[in-house]
């Protein structure tokens, strides 16, 4: 008798990744919603802060969202006029604009936190042991950096408060594909 193609693990291990995605996107959605932010808001808000300065490129910004850059120029705009980030312009690159956290910003976000990682610590974390965990982890960042390899664009480090000192979208410099500090 033939094995079933479908059996194979590789098919059951995306299988499982789009069910656990799945299930916890709906738990994180529902969350924050209550907090008056959609998922995608929420990553905005997250990326911003553990980003140097609060701020990254709107380039950037689209780059670690996977979003294209009019859907995070729209999302820019909708979280702009809710008070929750604001827009800077580059200073030596009139072509370059930054999303800043705002006060309010980092309030929301501050106010949806403590749920959301009872959340991940309910339904994701707490799931696993801390070796299972620590593997978990470095096979996701090793699948994340070959599948998306922008999604920490904009993050390496600059001194608390300044401003990443290259503007220049065509002119910046190569990003590694490890995170970022505390990522």
């Amino acid at each position: 008798m033939e094995a079933n193609t479908f059996d194979d693990p590789r098919i059951t291990a995306v299988g499982l990744l789009f069910e656990v995605h799945a299930g916890l996107a709906a738990r994180f959605a529902a969350q924050l919603e209550k907090h008056g932010l959609s998922p995608v808001e929420f990553e905005v808000l997250t990326r911003l802060t553990r980003s140097p300065a609060n701020q990254l490129r709107m380039t950037d910004l689209a780059a670690q969202t996977s979003l294209s850059t009019s859907g995070v120029t729209r999302v820019v705009d909708r979280m702009e006029r809710d008070g929750l980030i604001t827009r800077r312009a580059c200073p030596s690159d009139r072509r370059s604009s930054y999303a800043v956290m705002t006060t309010a910003g980092l309030r929301r976000l501050d106010e949806s936190l403590p749920g959301h990682l009872q959340l991940i610590e309910d339904w994701f974390t707490g799931q696993l042991d801390p070796t299972a965990l620590d593997a978990l982890l470095d096979g996701l960042r090793r699948v994340r950096d070959a599948v998306h390899p922008g999604a920490t664009a904009g993050s390496r480090s600059t001194a608390p408060g300044e401003a990443p000192a290259d503007c220049d979208e065509q002119g910046a410099e190569p990003h590694g594909s490890g995170d970022p500090p505390g990522r």
